[in-house]
Formats: C-alpha cells, sequence, structure tokens
C-alpha cells in the first residue's frame, strides 16, 4: 500500500523507494481510462453548512459530519446511477490520532486528516490551527478532498496507483502529486455541485484558493506547487465533473 500524509489542503499520497522500470507517462486503465471519467457531472443537490465558532471543536465536528453527509448523498447518488461502486465512507473524530494510524507515521501536527483505503475511514484531528477561524471553506474543502481519496479507492483508482512502479524518486514524487490533485480537483468538483450555498459568495470561494499552499522552494515536490494546485481546484469547480480531474494523462508540467 502506498502511504498518505496529510498537508495543509488535506492529503496527498507518499510512496515507499522501491520498484521496477516501466514505461511512462502512466498507462494503467484504471488510471487514465476510469469509468468515473465518463459519468459526467455531478448531480445537482444542496448542503447547508452548520454553524461554527472559533476554538469550538464539538461545533467543529458536527460541521464536518455534515459536509461528509452532503458528499455520501451527492457521490452515492453519482456513482450508483454510473453503475460504480459505492460504499459509505467512515468518519473518526480524535483528540490526537494515534502516531501509527493505517500504517501511517502521522506527524506531530495539531489538525490532521487521514484518509485509510482499507478501513475506507476518515480520520480527523481538529486542533488549534484550524479552530482559530473556521469560518471559511477551508474545513468544507478538507472534508471533500480527503473524501475524493475514498472515491479513489472505490473506483480502482487507489489500487492501480499502488500497484504503478516507478523509475525513481522524481517520478514517485510525480505519481503522489497526480494522485493529491487529482482528489482535490474532485473535492472542488462537488463543491460546484453544492454551489451557490446559503450565505456564500464568491468572495468565498476566492478566498479559499488564496489560502492555498503548495510546496515551497527546497521541498520535496510531494503536493506541487501553489499555482497547480490552485490550477485543479478551478479546473474541477469550473467543470462540476470528476472527467475534468484526470490528472494521470496530464503533462507533467501541469502536475509539477
Amino acid at each position: 500500500m502506498k502511504l498518505l500524509w496529510t498537508a495543509t489542503l488535506a492529503g496527498a499520497l507518499m510512496v515507499p523507494l522501491t520498484g521496477t522500470a516501466t514505461a511512462y507517462p502512466v498507462k494503467h486503465p484504471k488510471l487514465i481510462d476510469n469509468a468515473l471519467y465518463a459519468a459526467g457531472r455531478l448531480p445537482t443537490t444542496t448542503c447547508e453548512e452548520p454553524s461554527v465558532k472559533r476554538n469550538d471543536r464539538k461545533r467543529a465536528r458536527a460541521y464536518l459530519d455534515a459536509v461528509v453527509a452532503c458528499l455520501e448523498t451527492t457521490w452515492k447518488q453519482h456513482l450508483t446511477g454510473a453503475g460504480l461502486p459505492y460504499e459509505p465512507i467512515k468518519v473518526r473524530h480524535y483528540d490526537r490520532i494515534p502516531t501509527k494510524y493505517c500504517g501511517f507515521t502521522t506527524g506531530k501536527d495539531d489538525s490532521q486528516a487521514w484518509y485509510c483505503p482499507g478501513s475506507r475511514t476518515l480520520a480527523v484531528q481538529l486542533g488549534k490551527s484550524w479552530l482559530k477561524d473556521p469560518y471559511d471553506l477551508f474545513l468544507f474543502n478538507t472534508a471533500a478532498s480527503m473524501y475524493g481519496y475514498h472515491v479513489q479507492n472505490l473506483v480502482g483508482i487507489t489500487d492501480a496507483y499502488d500497484a504503478i512502479p516507478y523509475r525513481n524518486k522524481s517520478e514517485l514524487y510525480e505519481q503522489g502529486r497526480r494522485e493529491s490533485l487529482q482528489a482535490e480537483c474532485l473535492g472542488d468538483a462537488f463543491l460546484k455541485s453544492v454551489w451557490p450555498m446559503k450565505g456564500r459568495t464568491a468572495k468565498d470561494w476566492n478566498h479559499y484558493l488564496s489560502v492555498i499552499e503548495g510546496d515551497g522552494p527546497g521541498d520535496k515536490r510531494e503536493l506541487g506547487k501553489t499555482a497547480t494546485i490552485r490550477s485543479w481546484a478551478k479546473r474541477g469547480f469550473a467543470a462540476g465533473d470528476p472527467g475534468s480531474c484526470d490528472t494521470w494523462t496530464a503533462s507533467s508540467s501541469k502536475v509539477a
């Protein structure tokens, strides 16, 4: 299993440094020709956001649970309507996620979100960094993007990603960026399907884009550049269609 790590936006994938040489770019049919891409736009639904308060963990947890319920409504309808597998996600809230969760090393950040493919569980740890100003779309998009990993798992993208080898460390990180950028794009396609939401305007969406942060100078190139992440977020939101989120056939420059 290739491993998940969390980041500012929600999550990205990290893989072990082993493997054999293979033709490139990626050619696995579950990645480049997945039935998800041909299923059309997500159905238009509504999603009401519960109120949240600064540094109120209980309300923030209820908020995330409500967003996940909206995600389930939309993705269940979309996947089953297209004849694709569906299973609800499990959500667990932690005061502190175990250091070795689902085979991952979770790190010391006070706020984290991890998706475990084996148990199909989203683990969330809400700390001061995510609770100090919970009013924008960050928590919403955290839930939506992490659910994107669940969708990838359901439709076979995760297994295919686990299966593809790589030639070197550079290719390893590029594959991980393709996975995480796709999850981000799927999350924003969902946001478009419930947009506009009560009390939200384009200002909220633009603010969310402004707080996205990618890899900086000297980083391991695990997440993608800030401009790259914003580009895939915009792409998903503009289309509202998972078919717009095929990062696997994009050129390397589009996932840098």
